[in-house]
């Protein structure tokens, strides 16, 4: 009852600010409309692990956008953002040293600064022609954005991932209280955007049926820099990883010619050539990312690894395997302490943050990737998966509702619903590796093929009208 309470006292004092900021923006707002084709891009978290906002900086920067890209500034953003003379950063302070009092009053408190925070540092900038904000996180960032729209007479636009109120009810349950208050929220602040933008068409149908918000289809498409990996490449960023992760370094350096300085795990130089080959009997390289949060259980790939370790050791015909599994997060220390407990023979497993311009260049060299992402509201996809795709490296992905519109299941991935399956199907794929026939020979020669678009050329398509050019 308490926390009922606490949470309608959030929701009136939150609406009675809005709307008072609010009344006080339309009193004051400027005269004109414009920003000289300005975009305010805002992202209430990390810049660096916001990929997709990334993507539209650069694809408005492209067109001669000037772009101020709001968010927290932990995590590294790609070079390409860094090296942009129309993309300028702009911090916003990450609230962690909130923690007086009980959990229900930390959070409320959160949201107040945050809001005058983020309404402040918004007011700041130069007038923008157009808001364009990330969601979720969407408490309190759609408020607050619709209130600096009306103070510049801009157009906000809404990214809408997921849901915030269903990625919360993760922790809290759907019937909680502050699950219902953000769920109210979501949907009615959600209808002041001028445009949506939304990742699936089962979201952009169920934004139309339950919120009444009109919005358009934005598919994740992967960046121009995800692609396969050339062999000199792929022995430059082993030899580079293998300064600080084990499993990467050359296990058995004892051959005649052989140096520890000309092999990785994976490749080796030919001393008389020159040339990179692929490492002789190799050990398969499967690889995984993960913002390490409860939406992705991760303990099903440890116990699929086991179920594979059990299958070598009856004499299955597989190789070793070096896991991947890339990404900061929460539960990061929980799952590396059950990877602790685990002692296998056979395969590697390392947790490794990469940076931005790493990350494409591994997913490029590996063998398998294997997605956990389960969708809080159904209608999400993992852009993890956009990324593999475009780097024409196949894909096991857990089942959930629309992810039939990323992953085909037996054309260009398998789709599992448990750790068991899962098992088989890495004793399927891996089977007689790393021979050029069966399921991984296929599955990648059907990506090549696919010729699907890229981010710029389905940005151009989607956003660009809705820009007026």
């Amino acid at each position: 009852m308490a926390a009922g309470g606490g949470g309608l006292a959030l929701a009136v004092a939150l609406a009675l600010a809005v709307g008072a900021v609010g009344l006080w923006a339309l009193l004051w707002r400027r005269r004109a409309a414009g920003g000289a084709g300005r975009v305010c891009v805002v992202v209430l978290g990390d810049l660096g692990r916001s990929p997709r906002m990334q993507y539209h900086a650069l694809s408005l920067a492209r067109h001669g956008r000037d772009v101020a890209l709001l968010g927290y500034l932990q995590s590294r953003p790609h070079g390409d953002v860094l090296r942009s003379g129309r993309i300028r950063l702009v911090p916003v302070a990450d609230l962690r040293g909130l923690r007086v009092g009980p959990k229900l009053f930390q959070y409320v408190l959160k949201v107040i600064v945050q809001a005058i925070q983020l309404l402040y540092t918004m007011l700041k900038i130069e007038q923008p022609t157009y808001i364009l904000l990330q969601n979720p996180p969407g408490l309190p960032s759609i408020a607050v954005a619709w209130v600096a729209c009306l103070f510049w007479r801009s157009k906000l636009i809404i990214d809408w991932h997921n849901y915030g109120y269903t990625i919360m009810s993760l922790s809290h349950g759907r019937n909680h209280p502050l699950v219902q208050i953000a769920k109210w929220y979501e949907k009615l602040f959600g209808r002041l955007s001028d445009y949506n933008l939304c990742v699936t068409d089962a979201m952009r149908e169920d934004l139309q049926v339950n919120c009444n918000i009109k919005a358009v289809t934005l598919y994740d498409k992967p960046a121009s820099y995800f692609k396969e990996t050339p062999l000199e490449l792929q022995h430059h960023l082993y030899m580079k990883l293998a300064k600080d992760y084990e499993p990467f370094k050359a296990q058995d350096v004892t051959e005649a010619g052989s140096s520890s300085a000309q092999r990785s795990a994976f490749t080796e130089r030919d001393e008389r050539s020159g040339d990179v080959v692929q490492a002789r009997g190799r050990p398969a390289l499967l690889i995984s990312s993960t913002s390490w949060t409860e939406d992705e259980d991760f303990s099903v790939l440890l116990k699929a690894l086991e179920g594979y370790e059990q299958y070598i050791n009856e004499g299955a015909e597989l190789p070793s395997l070096v896991c991947v599994i890339t990404g900061k997060g929460p539960l990061k220390d929980y799952y590396n302490g059950l990877i602790n407990q685990l002692h296998f023979k056979h395969i590697q497993i390392c947790t490794p943050w990469l940076e931005a311009e790493d990350y494409p260049l591994l997913l490029g060299s590996a063998d398998l990737g294997v997605c956990l992402h389960k969708s809080s509201s159904g209608l999400d996809l993992p852009m993890k998966v956009v990324d593999m795709f475009g780097c024409c490296l196949p894909v096991c992905a857990i089942y959930f509702e629309c992810l039939h519109e990323l992953v085909k299941h037996n054309e260009n991935g398998l789709i599992f619903r448990d750790s068991k399956e899962l098992a088989e199907q890495l004793k399927m794929l891996f089977w007689g590796f790393p021979t050029l026939e069966g399921k991984l020979h296929s599955f990648r020669k059907n990506l090549r093929s696919s010729k699907q678009l890229r981010w710029d050329e389905s940005w151009d398509q989607t956003v660009l009208p809705l820009l007026g050019q």
